[in-house]
């Protein structure tokens, strides 16, 4: 291909990246909004869930898919998929439809990712990579930043349809760069997909996360179905494992967990997506159910940390090839653990500045394993082991993201049931009519709430969430461990 060709397709492959990495922070700022409209807060963590779930399991068998007939029809489907689950998302008149319509477009957002980055190793010769994946860092930065502005002015400007319908134009021209200046010249490489190992892993994922969902809600924790769940988890994660150490091409290779680097470096990505995730999804409910913000509101007070880890992660790049490994990671995890210790003091009283400033920390914080981890996982691999490595390191970040969100959101409401029913003992208030939660998201029903029972209200909101953020510092410090045994490597030197 030619330079002008490349630069079309480069600009291409940007705004796919862009495209699917902003709609998890797009419509967290829209989330309170959704709420309110279609009701369903109970299930609302599952919008992001079932996202996360399907472009969690889709990524490792894309990426086979890619490599055994090409790059291009699999990305161009990626695209496909991702809008017709995009516009059937504005369609939605439920939190179940917009749950199921979530998964469709996490189909395509799997296919997305790895895909794109495969494409840049194959363009792109050795020392031109390195400008390129900073480039994707930066749209990845770039993405958390117009993300949460992006939705909060469409869900107040327009309606919470539209932050979905806006992948569509995009998505649209995505798809002429690719097909028009897209030329593969590498031979597709014919090898086995491990269809038995993606199918036991998803099977585990999600019988796991609905275990997650509705124990203490729907089902007790020692009830017959909870009971299956774990049954069915544990019964395909073994067979996961079995089928992994039979396959000839594994979705998970686990000789490269033998590797010390390589291992720390999956067990903090895995810690650090579980504990990151939760802020991009709580923090916008905090402010329009606590603080009675729109999602303007929500929009702005995540802007710090979208920023932060822009700048986390860029300084982390810089110094790759000077400090170690361990080292620049025992800085990211110390501003991590004290960015998320102040968000455990937050309460309604807190101000909106100092949020923002307990934000930027833990951005900063996360920021650095953004360039830092894929590297270290790729570090004194042979050429033919790298693409393993980094899909292997987002699809770990991308299971601790999704575990994240089952466990601390069965958490929250767990807190949030037990704290709402504890500051009403005794008090002659009919909850049905005052506790309904999905009153806090909207400023009209707000006013019709007896101040004393709205602010108790708020208060049981408030103390959930900043006790799930408190509970986040255990896999946190557990992340800290690991990453103290990296060793003394850094990229560019032997381990």
């Amino acid at each position: 291909m030619t330079d002008k060709k490349i630069k079309f397709v480069v600009v291409g492959l940007l705004l796919g990246i862009l495209m699917a990495a902003m709609d998890n922070t797009i419509v967290a700022t829209a989330m309170g909004t959704i709420v309110s409209d279609l009701g369903g807060l109970d299930h609302f963590v599952w919008v992001t869930a079932a996202y996360m779930v399907t472009m969690m399991a889709g990524m490792p068998v894309f990426g086979k898919l890619s490599d055994m007939y090409g790059r291009k029809r699999f990305f161009i489907f990626g695209i496909v998929v991702f809008l017709i689950g995009s516009a059937l998302c504005g369609l939605a008149d439920s939190m179940i439809q917009l749950s199921i319509f979530r998964a469709i477009q996490g189909i395509g957002g799997g296919a997305l990712m790895p895909i794109a980055f495969t494409i840049v190793y194959d363009i792109f010769p050795p020392q031109q990579r390195g400008k390129m994946t900073g480039m994707l860092g930066a749209v990845f930065g770039l993405s958390s930043v117009m993300g949460p502005m992006l939705g909060a002015y469409i869900t107040d400007n327009f309606s919470w349809h539209w932050v979905f319908y806006v992948n569509v134009p995009i998505g649209i021209v995505v798809i002429a760069l690719i097909m028009l200046f897209y030329k593969e010249n590498n031979a597709p490489q014919k090898q086995v997909v491990d269809w038995l190992g993606a199918a036991t892993l998803v099977v585990a994922v999600v019988s796991l996360m609905f275990g997650l969902e509705l124990g203490g809600n729907t089902f007790a924790w020692d009830s017959a179905e909870i009971i299956a769940l774990a049954v069915i988890f544990v019964l395909f994660s073994g067979l996961f494992v079995m089928a992994e150490k039979r396959a000839v091409d594994p979705i998970l290779p686990f000789g490269l967990f033998k590797r010390r680097l390589f291992l720390t470096a999956q067990i903090a990505a895995l810690l650090y997506g579980a504990t990151f995730i939760i802020l991009t999804v709580y923090i916008p409910i905090f402010v329009q159910a606590v603080y009675g913000g729109s999602a303007t509101n929500a929009g702005f007070i995540l802007m710090p940390m979208m920023i932060g880890s822009v700048v986390g992660s860029a300084t982390g790049g810089i110094f790759l090839t000077r400090v170690k490994f361990r080292h620049l990671m025992s800085i990211s995890v110390v501003v991590f653990f004290i960015g998320m210790a102040l968000l455990s003091t937050i309460s309604a009283d807190t101000s909106r500045i100092l949020l923002a400033v307990y934000m930027a920390l833990t951005g900063i914080g996360v920021g650095f394993s953004f360039s830092i981890l894929p590297t270290a996982s790729m570090h004194q691999l042979e050429p033919r082991f790298r693409g393993t490595a980094t899909s292997t390191n987002s699809f770990i970040r991308s299971f601790g993201m999704t575990l994240g969100i089952a466990m601390f959101g069965a958490l929250q409401s767990n807190v949030f049931n037990t704290k709402l029913s504890d500051k009403f003992v005794g008090a002659k208030v009919d909850l049905a009519q005052f506790g309904n939660t999905q009153q806090l998201f909207e400023s009209s029903a707000r006013a019709k709430i007896p101040t004393e029972v709205l602010n108790k209200v708020i208060d049981a909101m408030a103390s959930s969430v900043s006790t799930m953020f408190f509970v986040a510092l255990i896999p946190i410090t557990i992340a800290a461990i690991a990453i103290f045994m990296m060793g003394n490597a850094k990229d560019g030197e032997q381990e």
